[in-house]
C-alpha cells in the first residue's frame, strides 16, 4: 500500500509498505479520510516527540480518521463486517491496567496511540485493536466522522464544565475543538456563550455555530476587538463574572486570564496544552473565597457515543469546520499550510 511515513522532522516520504494484515483482535480498515491535528503539524517540524522509543519514526502519523472495514480478526468477527464504515479511537487502552480498572482509560499506563506511538491514518489501510473501532452512524460521511475524535474530546471537556441551566460561558481558543465546544456548551444548557479568540474569521465561524459573544483579543484593527477581557466580562454579567470557562488553547495567558473572568462558585476547564515548562499562577485566597473549581480535562474516557450521536443528530455542525481535502501526495505541503494558515484553515482532511 501507499503510505506517508514520517522519519524525523522535515523528513516524511510518500512510499510503498506492506499491506498490513490484522492480528486475532485487529480490525484493517481502508481508509477514507484523515484529519490534520495541530500535533500532526508539530510532530513533522519537531515541536513535540513522538511516544515511540526514540521519539522518532519511522511512523505513519495520523490519528482522526475513517475507514471502510476490510478484514476482521477472530475475536471481533461477531462485532464487525468487512463492508462496515467506521471511525478509530486512536488512544488504544489496554483494559487491564489498575487505572482502566477504575474508569480512567484515558490515563492508561499500557495504552497504544494511532498515528502517534504505532502507525495510523495517512496511509491507504490501517489496523485498530478492535476495541477502539466505532460504527459511523448512517447519516454521517466519512468526511464528518472524521472530526469525531477530536468532538469526543471536546465532550469530555464540557462534561468536566458541569455547566448548569442559564449559565454564562466562556470559550477560550477558537481552534476547530473550541467551536465544537461553542455548540456543545449551549446544547448542554449555557444560556450566554463567549467566544474569545485572536482572529476575526475564527470568531466569525464561532458565531455562526451559536455564540452569543464574541471578543478579539490579538487584533487592534478588528471590529470585535477587546482590549480588557475582564472588564468586557464585568459589563456582560453586571459584575458576577463568569459560572464557566474553558480554556481550548495552551497559551499560558489565555489559562491565566480565565482566573481573572471567573466569578463566585466559578468552574474552569483547562484544556489546550502548555509547554512543558509552562506554568500558571492561582490567586489563592481569592479562589478559595470563591469556591472556585479548577479542573484539567485529557482525551476523551467513554465520550465517543455521545460525540457520535451529536454529530448524527446535528447538535454539532462540523460541516464550516471542514476547510480542505487534499490527496495523500499532497500531506507535506499541507502540514506547512496548516501551520502557516494559508486560506485560514480548520480542519484540512487527508483522502488516501
Amino acid at each position: 500500500m501507499k503510505a506517508q511515513v514520517f522519519y524525523e522532522p522535515n523528513k516524511m516520504e510518500l512510499t510503498e509498505v506492506p499491506d498490513p494484515k490484522p492480528a486475532a483482535d485487529q480490525v484493517l480498515v481502508r481508509v477514507k479520510a484523515c484529519g490534520i491535528c495541530g500535533s500532526d503539524v508539530a510532530y513533522f517540524f519537531g515541536d513535540a516527540s513522538l511516544e515511540t522509543e526514540t521519539g522518532k519514526g519511522p511512523l505513519i502519523l495520523g490519528h482522526e480518521f475513517t475507514g471502510e472495514v476490510v478484514e476482521v480478526g477472530e475475536a471481533a468477527k461477531n462485532l464487525f463486517s468487512p463492508g462496515d464504515r467506521v471511525v478509530l479511537d486512536p488512544v488504544q487502552y489496554c483494559n487491564a491496567c489498575e487505572i482502566c480498572k477504575r474508569g480512567y482509560p484515558n490515563l492508561c499506563e499500557n495504552k497504544a496511540v494511532l498515528g502517534v506511538s504505532t502507525d495510523g491514518g495517512f496511509a491507504e489501510y490501517a489496523l485498530s485493536s478492535y476495541t477502539g473501532v466505532h460504527k459511523l452512524p448512517e447519516n454521517v460521511t466519512y468526511e464528518q466522522g472524521a472530526l469525531t475524535e477530536p468532538l469526543a474530546c471536546a465532550t469530555y471537556g464540557i462534561q468536566n464544565l458541569n455547566i448548569l441551566p442559564g449559565s454564562f460561558c466562556v470559550v477560550i481558543g477558537a481552534g476547530p475543538i473550541g467551536l465544537m465546544m461553542v455548540q456543545l456548551a449551549k446544547a448542554n444548557g449555557a444560556g450566554t456563550v463567549a467566544l474569545v479568540e485572536r482572529l476575526d474569521y475564527r470568531l466569525e465561524t464561532g458565531k455562526q455555530l451559536g455564540a452569543d459573544m464574541i471578543f478579539n483579543t490579538g487584533e487592534s484593527d478588528s471590529p470585535h476587538y477587546c482590549e480588557d477581557l475582564t472588564q468586557a466580562i464585568a459589563d456582560a454579567t453586571q459584575g458576577k463574572m463568569a459560572d464557566r470557562v474553558i480554556v481550548a488553547t495552551g497559551a499560558v495567558e489565555a489559562m491565566q486570564q480565565a482566573l481573572d473572568i471567573s466569578g463566585r462558585r466559578s468552574t474552569i476547564v483547562y484544556f489546550g496544552l502548555p509547554g512543558d515548562q509552562d506554568v500558571i499562577t492561582v490567586p489563592a485566597l481569592q479562589s478559595i473565597l470563591w469556591d472556585k473549581t479548577i479542573r484539567f480535562s485529557w482525551l476523551a474516557p467513554h465520550t465517543w457515543p455521545a460525540a457520535l450521536s451529536a454529530l448524527a443528530s446535528g447538535q454539532v455542525n462540523v460541516d464550516p469546520l471542514i476547510t480542505g481535502e487534499v490527496p495523500l501526495e499532497g500531506l507535506e505541503q499541507a502540514l506547512a499550510d496548516v501551520r502557516d494558515r494559508k486560506g485560514n484553515p480548520f480542519k484540512v482532511l487527508v483522502k488516501p
